[in-house]
């Protein structure tokens, strides 16, 4: 057998190989992505985190305390969805949600390893706005990345607690997730990514009736919030 029949054969093989390894299957909702725009509605899990900058401080009794949160508590997500297509692989995305969850944040102080625990729940109201990039569709497959901004306010109340949280933050958004098409709706999976970028420790605690109480936010410079949210999107 020459060369050429031989290459010509491998080719042949390899094109039925290709076509029997990923064949061509019915299309769901084929013409679902030709709108400009999409409602929906998402259900999901979610854990919230702090970062902790602490400063070293040491109370006139020579106290000096450390917090951290050792262990992520699993929140519940409920939200909205308003999908904009820009061109056929970008959009814009509108998911205002709410968040209901909480974070033990645990204190410990140097020397005596004295412990204080303080429960700290969290429902927010978030108002994210994204770009999401999708690649080509594939079957009833289309994986995307997004990213974007969220403005969040928290609803709950509380005071006369070791820390005290500030009730509006901005958080930037990154994460990653799958259209996959049904015969009926759109399920889409996400996973995300969020980062606080402002400082949320309340300094000014006029609502402290003990002042021994002080001493934990005296020792905080600063606490940023993050959160890991997993998302299923109904369009």
């Amino acid at each position: 057998m020459s060369k050429s029949k031989l290459i010509l054969l491998l080719a042949i093989l390899f094109s039925t190989f290709r076509g029997v390894a990923q064949p061509e299957k019915v299309k769901y909702l084929p013409y679902i992505d030709q709108r400009r725009l999409h409602l929906g509605f998402s259900l999901g899990v979610h854990t919230q985190d702090l970062v902790f900058t602490q400063n070293g401080y040491t109370t006139e009794e020579g106290e000096n305390w450390f917090a951290e949160i050792p262990n992520f508590s699993p929140g519940f997500a409920v939200g909205l969805v308003a999908d904009l297509a820009f061109t056929e692989q970008l959009n814009l995305r509108f998911t205002p949600s709410m968040y209901f969850g909480s974070k033990t944040v645990k204190f410990r102080e140097q020397n005596t390893k004295e412990r204080l625990t303080q429960d700290i729940k969290s429902n927010y109201l978030a108002l994210p706005v994204n770009l999401k990039y999708s690649s080509r569709r594939v079957n009833n497959y289309r994986p995307y990345m997004m990213a974007g901004v969220s403005p969040m306010l928290d609803l709950s109340k509380r005071k006369e607690t070791p820390i005290l949280l500030k009730r509006f933050d901005t958080c930037i958004e990154i994460g990653l997730g799958c259209d996959i098409y049904l015969p009926y709706f759109k399920l889409i999976p996400e996973l995300k990514f969020s980062f606080g970028l402002f400082n949320l420790l309340e300094k000014n605690r006029k609502d402290l009736k003990d002042p021994g109480m002080i001493k934990f936010t005296e020792s905080l410079d600063k606490i940023k919030s993050r959160m890991v949210v997993l998302s299923f999107y109904f369009e």
